[in-house]
């Protein structure tokens, strides 16, 4: 894996504002926020996009990210929020590390904004649903 901005902090090299942290995970506030508390959260295992994270590693995440969302809540009073995992530069991942932001929407013109184009399930539905939980 390259190495990122958050290599640095993981090893102590750049400071952060640190949230949490345990053997798997920390969190720390984003230097670039959408809103007052947006807060990132990554695993300490090296890894690029969350496919290639292991189980363990998911598994920690999995269980701090509704922790970490309460604090910010509780911390920022905000009522909403988003949690963001972008995997790819195409899916907008800016840094190649897996990292998950927990952005309060305290107001309309704060926080994150999304424009969600759906579309239609179409085609073989099933025969994809099929390939999708065979590759599991």
């Amino acid at each position: 894996m390259a190495e990122t901005v958050f290599s640095k902090i993981l090893r102590g090299e750049l400071p952060c504002h640190k949230i949490y942290e345990d053997e798997r995970v920390l969190a720390f506030l984003d230097i670039s926020p959408l809103s007052p508390g947006h807060t990132l959260v990554i695993p300490k295992e090296p890894a690029e996009t969350l496919d290639q994270l292991s189980d363990e590693s998911a598994a920690a995440l999995g269980r701090v990210l509704p922790r970490i969302c309460r604090a910010v809540l509780k911390a920022t009073g905000a009522t909403a929020y988003n949690v963001l995992e972008n995997n790819g530069a195409l899916a907008h991942q800016a840094v190649q590390h897996v990292h998950f932001h927990v952005i309060p929407k305290p107001d309309e013109t704060r926080g994150l904004g999304i424009r969600w184009p759906t579309g239609k399930l179409d085609g073989d539905a099933a025969g994809l649903a099929a390939r999708i939980a065979a590759g599991l």
